[in-house]
């Protein structure tokens, strides 16, 4: 099977995990402001959903759009939405851990391990919730080190969440978080050969949308993560008394 990657397409996935990563910075904000363990639950919960929603599970569905291949694909409902809430649940474990207590590299390590291994199953999840006319199979060598990649890049994404504070060096955190986001998913992209079948598989029980549908909700939750994340960006400012 021919196929190659739209190259500004790639641009673009990359784009959209500086800026999911940008407003997760934004909320990581939010996280030692909060006054009370009900904000600090809900700053935890934001940041988890922009990054594992807008910078991770959004880049993965645009960077599939980059891959072009002569074969027609549609989405499993179901495997689709799990592989989101396996996104969301891993980062917002990742921030919990990391940010319910005093910072150090002994919360740090296991929560970066949890987090990209939460990463990693995000991206081959959804890649089962593809449906097409192909059989699929995997180098485990490439996928070890995308995992590896994965744990790594949560480790820096954790770090620099909880330690960069001025907006520039949040903005230059967040273009160092897209490149460790895309390296993840390319070279997972990489572990996999096709092999054409010509027969369609069925989706499950919740039926399935097209390519188009997934790239439009995708576009729809990085813009949402982006309102929330200027929306804490002015709660913030506006406190005019923080508590640790």
């Amino acid at each position: 099977m021919l196929s190659q990657y739209n190259l500004s397409i790639v641009f673009v996935s990359y784009v959209i995990s500086v800026l999911g990563s940008f407003a997760a910075l934004q909320l990581v904000t939010a996280i030692p402001a909060a006054a009370t363990r009900a904000q600090r639950r809900t700053a935890i919960l934001c940041a988890g959903l922009a990054l594992g929603g807008g910078a991770i599970w959004s880049m993965h569905f645009v960077g599939m759009l980059a891959l072009q291949t002569e074969m027609r694909m549609a989405y499993d409902v179901w495997g689709t939405a799990v592989s989101l809430v396996i996104a969301i649940a891993a980062c917002t474990f990742g921030m919990w851990v990391c940010g319910s207590g005093r910072f150090s590299i002994d919360r740090l390590l296991p929560a970066a391990v949890f987090m990209g291994a939460g990463v990693a199953g995000m991206h081959y999840y959804g890649m089962a919730a593809m449906l097409m006319p192909a059989e699929v199979s995997y180098n485990l060598n490439i996928i070890l080190i995308s995992v590896i990649i994965a744990v790594v890049a949560s480790f820096a994404a954790l770090w620099m969440a909880f330690n960069m504070q001025g907006g520039l060096q949040k903005f230059a955190s967040a273009l160092v978080m897209g490149v460790a986001v895309c390296g993840m998913h390319y070279t997972g992209m990489a572990a996999i050969s096709y092999r054409m079948t010509g027969v369609m598989p069925e989706a499950g029980w919740a039926g399935s949308v097209s390519e188009t549908s997934v790239e439009i909700f995708a576009g729809v939750v990085v813009l949402s993560v982006l309102v929330l994340a200027i929306g804490v960006a002015r709660w913030y400012r506006k406190r005019p008394v923080f508590a640790s």
